[in-house]
């Protein structure tokens, strides 16, 4: 019996290969990828890309309902940039006063009003000014 191998033995080193080839392509290269190309985040705003959006921009004049923007700010390439602060005027009664964007460049206001009437919102990033605006409505109908 010294010619013959043991076929347990054969498939046994040829299900362990495999399953080290599946290891190494399912877990340890896509982090390896991961690492390498990942991108260094952005810090540099653009003006022209960020955004003042109003997610909610109707509320009842009863100095309770809510009006909700959001400021996103944006490199040249589209990318949040985290960190920045941000302050919005055209108004009183916003909350917060001024807030930092997060990792995603966003930074997320509420405003409330007793007067029915429509308000024009401006953004600051670190002090400049955004070029675009959004209007708020606050009525009682």
């Amino acid at each position: 019996m010294k010619g013959k191998q043991n076929p347990y033995l054969i498939v046994g080193l040829i299900v362990l290969a495999l399953g080290l080839i599946y290891f190494l392509a399912g877990y340890v290269v896509p982090r390896v990828l991961v690492s390498l190309t990942k991108a260094a985040p952005a810090s540099k705003v653009s003006l022209a890309n960020s955004r003042i959006i109003g997610e909610i921009i109707l509320a009842k004049a009863d100095g309770k309902d809510k009006c909700v923007v959001n400021v996103f700010i944006l490199d040249a390439s589209d990318k949040g940039v985290a960190g920045r602060g941000i302050v919005l005027a055209g108004m009183e009664n916003i909350f917060p006063a001024a807030a930092v964007t997060d990792s995603s460049g966003k930074a997320s206001f509420s405003m409330v009003s007793s007067e029915e009437k429509q308000y024009e919102i401006s953004a600051s990033v670190d002090g400049v000014e955004l070029p675009k605006t959004v209007k708020v409505t606050f009525r009682n109908e």
